[in-house]
């Protein structure tokens, strides 16, 4: 039996890499603002595994978060670097899947320029507040699920199939690599 991409007339298959995973990344984060953030040490309750907001994507593909110096997952990185972060652009598009290694610093340049008023509520102490840390994420791989020309079109051309009884999903998904 064929699988569905085999019954597909388009190609829906792009690995990509460098640059052009780099750019892939900064889209579909920017548009998602917040992740999955799993460790590979498991310390809390959450079994490694909580939402994070994604502060930048920065032109090297390194993802940019800030954390507090006592959570678990600051701990957990200590144990162990690996990450892996799971985002969803929209409700039914847009999933990204990174694997990657975090280093954890105190560097006061960047919590400047990641800082937004709104972050007061986790840090009381404002931009000076020292419990604040930034989190770099350097992604090593990934793997993307995602439409070619928006939800509009790819929800047409599923209509569209459905009707006359061909398929013509508007996805492309594939591997990331950014060395």
């Amino acid at each position: 039996m064929d699988s569905i991409n085999q019954q597909q007339p388009e190609q829906n298959r792009r690995d990509l890499n460098g640059a052009e995973a780099i750019e892939r990344v900064k889209e579909m984060t920017k548009d998602a603002d917040t992740c999955f953030f799993a460790t590979s040490a498991s310390l809390g309750p959450s079994r490694g595994v909580r939402p994070m907001s994604v502060r930048e994507t920065d032109d090297n593909g390194a993802l940019w978060f800030l954390s507090s110096i006592d959570s678990h997952k600051n701990q957990e990185l200590v144990i162990d670097p690996n990450v892996k972060l799971y985002f969803q652009v929209s409700k039914h598009s847009g999933f990204l899947e990174l694997d990657g290694q975090a280093e954890v610093s105190q560097d006061k340049a960047q919590i400047k320029r990641l800082w937004n008023f709104m972050l007061r509520t986790w840090f009381t102490g404002g931009e000076d507040d020292p419990r604040i840390t930034v989190i770099k994420v350097t992604p090593r791989s990934g793997y993307y699920w995602d439409n070619k020309h928006g939800d509009a079109v790819a929800g047409a051309k599923v209509a569209v199939g459905a009707v006359v009884g061909v398929t013509l999903d508007d996805s492309i998904e594939g591997r990331l690599t950014f060395g």
